[in-house]
């Protein structure tokens, strides 16, 4: 009788992570150009170097009047010699006098301060030959004050920007800033998403009551495609393969001709019914194979053709932590992003875990209004409720238990799905 053979260890997933991404090595997107007001989301192929000074001249950062600050010294009022409004500039400011400013409007030669309106009071003229209106300045200000200097922002040649940087609003604000209209980045990724397996059902075709023994709705589909838009991504939904080898051959390789990720949900274990593996690997090779985390062992990766193949597990958390675990650095990284670690904090854990498990575990918890983290009672992989209850999850490392009070590994949902 042959002795059974020994079952290989699962992988680490800091070491799935790590041949997940050097999987992308040489294969960079193509980069496009795309109007800036386009790009929110979007990953930077190019530093953005600015031609300019950022402001382009001293300027008023308040609605007042430009001063010298040695006239004001006197005590005296002083006439209103001028009107400087943003978009125009001033002439040199007369001795003694002060120039009526607004915000964002040029620093007149020869003024070296600001003072506020509130700050001021208006008085009659000077004297009968001078008939222009005056002020009276109720404070002593200090030489620079309320002035935005040239160049405080941004200097001339500095990059505001750099390659790899996934833009946001205050990027594109940036990048306006100093003058452009368009800029270089990744394309986006072209993915096929498909669920697997006979059970499930599209909300809309049955109603609750209509359902058969056995069926569930398949909620996979609505938070992957979500996730995936999330991410950056073109998302082509190939709709629900039935358990069958041909069907799941067929859809995969469809998907290879004209995508860049496969990204399927079901039919990733083990069962007589799980036929994802063995397509993989009648049409490309599969080179990543169950992960020691919980939830969501079972995990795949491979390539078919061009196109990379990425096998998420059914039950609803399992595909959703493994997507934020490993798909979404995957993902970022394939357009560029360098930094794709988990953002995450150190909080106290006001719930005990004893049961410690040989795999890394991520718990489903929510911040408290003492600062620290509740756990949601069911942590079945099976419980979507415990992804909307919570606002994160611990992760916490193989073999671990927690007590109450324990300093733990925090990540926030929102961190990873802005």
């Amino acid at each position: 009788m042959n002795a059974p053979v020994a079952r290989k260890p699962l992988m680490a997933l800091d070491a799935a992570l790590s041949e997940l991404l050097g999987a992308l090595k040489g294969r960079a997107l193509d980069t496009e150009k795309v109007a800036t007001l386009d790009c929110d989301g979007r990953v930077l192929a190019q530093d953005v170097v600015s031609a300019l000074q950022v402001p382009p001249q001293d300027n008023s950062s308040m609605d007042g009047y430009a001063v010298r600050v040695a006239d004001v010294a006197s005590g005296l009022p002083l006439p209103v010699s001028q009107r400087i409004a943003a978009g125009s500039s001033g002439t040199p400011l007369e001795p003694g006098t002060v120039a009526r400013i607004f915000t964002g409007a040029p620093i007149p030669p020869g003024a070296d301060a600001v003072v506020m309106q509130e700050d001021c009071t208006d008085v009659a003229a000077v004297n009968a030959s001078d008939t222009r209106p005056a002020i009276s300045v109720n404070s002593q200000p200090q030489s620079g004050q309320w002035i935005r200097r040239q160049g405080e922002d941004v200097t001339l040649g500095h990059a505001v920007l750099r390659a790899g940087q996934r833009l946001g609003p205050a990027a594109l604000g940036m990048a306006a800033s100093v003058g452009c209209a368009e800029l270089l980045v990744a394309r986006r990724p072209r993915v096929a998403l498909f669920s697997t397996g006979d059970e499930l059902v599209m909300p809309g075709q049955v109603r609750p009551q209509d359902m058969a023994p056995g069926a569930i709705y398949n909620s996979n589909r609505f938070f992957l495609a979500s996730l995936l838009k999330r991410m950056g991504c073109d998302v082509t939904d190939l709709g629900i393969v039935p358990d069958q080898l041909d069907a799941t051959i067929a859809a995969l390789r469809q998907a290879a001709q004209s995508h860049d990720v496969i990204l399927t949900s079901g039919g990733v274990s083990v069962g007589e019914e799980d036929h994802i593996k063995p397509a993989v690997q009648s049409l490309g090779t599969l080179d990543l194979w169950q992960i020691a985390i919980k939830p969501g062992k079972p995990f795949a990766h491979g390539r078919i053709g061009k196109a990379h193949f990425v096998g998420l597990p059914g039950n609803p958390v399992s595909s959703f932590m493994t997507f934020l675990l490993l798909v979404r650095p995957f993902l970022l990284r394939m357009q560029g992003v360098e930094d794709v670690s988990l953002p995450s904090q150190t909080l106290r854990a006001d719930f005990a875990w004893p049961r410690a498990d040989r795999r890394q575990e991520f718990l489903r918890v929510r911040r408290n209004t003492a600062g620290g983290l509740d756990l949601f009672p069911n942590q079945s992989s099976g419980v979507l409720s415990s992804a909307v209850w919570g606002d994160g999850f611990v992760d916490n490392p193989p073999s671990n238990t927690i007590a109450q009070g324990d300093a733990v590994r925090f990540v926030a949902f929102n961190e990873l799905l802005a």
